[in-house]
């Protein structure tokens, strides 16, 4: 096995790869802005590394064939920094990038980001390196936090469904992608095995915090207004993820994990009661 490198490791998906990569005893690299902040384990090398210093991150991949590629924060400045990373993987002589990006990724994408994950996409394939697309739906881990401080899940996603992914499956899947070669030139659609709505999703968290959580369908007019005061690409971020929703574009139910890893992922129900702390500020 040739050298893999693992970025966002002081994040809450690429810490769980570098653990789950250290348990197995896979000798890797992580690539972090802050090295203090990185997980500390006798398998991982940490390097110092950022997007914005392309050259700095060329040479913090010297000797990596497979990289994991997470995607950098939402904002204005994102495409810049990935332009930069995977043109830093080419020069570097990476082989293949195992990238997370979101499901239904496409240039006419409802949810913007994944306009962005699309092209992301895009220039890793022609940069002549091989692809691993994790087309990641929306975690769990981040689904309580959509509820306000009044238990109210507000957004325009009508009655859409979607299958809640648990940050711990994909990260399991992404140290199966990691090891294994034969994931290259390949694009996952990644979920939980279970789609429901969010009033499904607001009932499932009434149960286990113990408070009325409601789910509140705005029309498209309505979130923008709530959201006002923000910067234009937030809102359309935050809106286009409720809508991509409404739409079906997310209504994806995969196989994926279990396929890869031969364990099912957690429902959203099982990844309430598997992670109290994901929802514990709820209570």
């Amino acid at each position: 096995m040739s050298g893999i490198a693992v970025t966002g490791a002081t994040g809450q998906l690429g810490s769980r790869v570098a653990t789950l990569l250290a348990e197995r005893g896979v000798p890797h690299r992580l690539c972090v802005r802050d090295p203090a902040r990185a997980p500390r384990a006798r398998e991982a090398e940490v390097v110092a590394a950022d997007y914005a210093d392309p050259a700095g991150f060329r040479a913090a991949l010297t000797g990596i064939s497979t990289l994991l590629l997470v995607s950098g924060h939402e904002g204005p400045e994102r495409m810049d920094l990935h332009r930069n990373a995977v043109r830093a993987a080419a020069e570097a002589g990476v082989d293949r990038v195992v990238y997370t990006s979101f499901l239904g990724a496409a240039p006419r994408a409802t949810f913007t980001f994944a306009r962005e994950h699309a092209e992301t996409e895009r220039l890793i394939r022609e940069h002549g390196l091989r692809l691993t697309a994790l087309r990641n739906t929306l975690y769990a881990d981040v689904a309580p936090h959509f509820a306000g401080p009044d238990g109210v899940l507000r957004g325009p996603a009508a009655d859409g469904r979607l299958a809640w992914v648990a940050r711990q499956d994909v990260a399991r899947l992404a140290v199966a992608c990691l090891l294994d070669d034969g994931h290259a030139n390949q694009v996952y659609d990644v979920t939980g095995p279970e789609a429901i709505d969010l009033h499904e999703t607001a009932a499932l968290l009434s149960e286990v915090t113990g408070r009325d959580i409601t789910y509140h369908a705005e029309t498209e007019e309505e979130a923008r207004a709530s959201r006002a005061g923000a910067q234009p690409w937030q809102i359309d971020g935050w809106v286009g993820s409720y809508l991509a929703v409404a739409t079906g574009e997310v209504a994806v139910t995969s196989h994926t994990v279990e396929h890869v890893t031969g364990r099912r992922p957690w429902t959203f129900a099982e990844f309430l009661a598997a992670e109290p702390q994901a929802w514990a500020h709820l209570v």
